[in-house]
């Protein structure tokens, strides 16, 4: 029994004569990390806080900068989740309200305007004379204010324009079908007078024809032909009368003289 308290007196000395090396070197990281912020080196910043959590892992100042750190390099969700880390640990008002305000810048940067408002209102619950959670709890709530706008904004604009765009598609449309009509129209009447013309010419065709004829019927000739036809005439009637006269005189003759004869 002595044995065993006696050891347990030796581990206990052994870790008080530790503890304020292991501290020292928490701190060194530390002022090592804050010097590097300083010069804005801030992911050289980051790997000292980090040596400085891992020799004392409930580190406050440690992991607060180390979430400082991120924030400057633009790494907001690793930022977010340390910070947040830290508010579910800490019970000092003055160190949650320091917290709160960073989560609220963190969530403004990341565009989430709403939230970073409930972080800032956060942060005046546990530090109310905070001046500058007051400033950004303002600058937040006028951005909630632009984006809304904006938003609206963007909403009656992109209603316009889907309304113009309607009626561009809507009058093109109908100036489209008018055209398509008007072509169909015109391909109508132009149909109609080539149909049109066309009868026309075959009226004309059988006019012609039906004139032609009763003129080769008729057998109409020309006055030359007439006279020719009626000179020929004249001469075969004259002929058939010379003929005649002969043959009278040659029948007389005969008559003649038989009288004679039977004298």
């Amino acid at each position: 029994m002595n044995v065993m308290v006696k050891s347990m007196i030796i581990t206990v000395v052994t870790l008080l004569a530790a503890w304020p090396a292991i501290a020292q070197q928490e701190r060194k990281f530390i002022r090592e990390g804050n010097e590097l912020f300083e010069k804005q080196d801030f992911e050289k910043a980051e790997v000292e806080y980090r040596k400085a959590a891992d020799k004392k892992a409930n580190s406050f100042e440690a992991a607060f900068n180390m979430a400082d750190a991120l924030y400057k390099q633009k790494k907001y969700d690793e930022a977010l989740e340390q910070f947040s880390a830290l508010a579910k640990q800490e019970t000092d008002k003055e160190r949650l309200g320091e917290i709160y305000h960073n989560i609220g810048n963190t969530l403004l940067e990341m565009e989430k305007t709403d939230e970073s408002i409930e972080a800032y209102k956060n942060s005046l619950r546990n530090r109310p004379a905070s001046e500058q959670t007051k400033y950004n709890l303002e600058f937040a709530r006028h951005k909630q204010q632009q984006d809304q706008q904006n938003q609206d904004q963007n909403k009656d604009q992109n209603k316009d324009q889907n309304k113009d765009q309607n009626k561009d598609n809507q009058d093109q449309n109908k100036d489209q079908n008018q055209d398509q009509q008007d072509q169909n129209k015109d391909q109508q009447n132009k149909d109609r007078q080539d149909q049109n013309k066309d009868q026309q010419n075959k009226n004309d065709q059988n006019k012609d024809q039906h004139q032609q004829h009763p003129q080769q019927q008729q057998g109409k000739i020309s006055k030359e032909d007439a006279e020719r036809l009626l000179e020929a005439l004249q001469n075969d009637e004259k002929n058939v009368q010379e003929k005649v006269q002969k043959q009278k005189a040659q029948e007389q003759k005969a008559k003649k003289m038989k009288i004679e004869k039977d004298w």
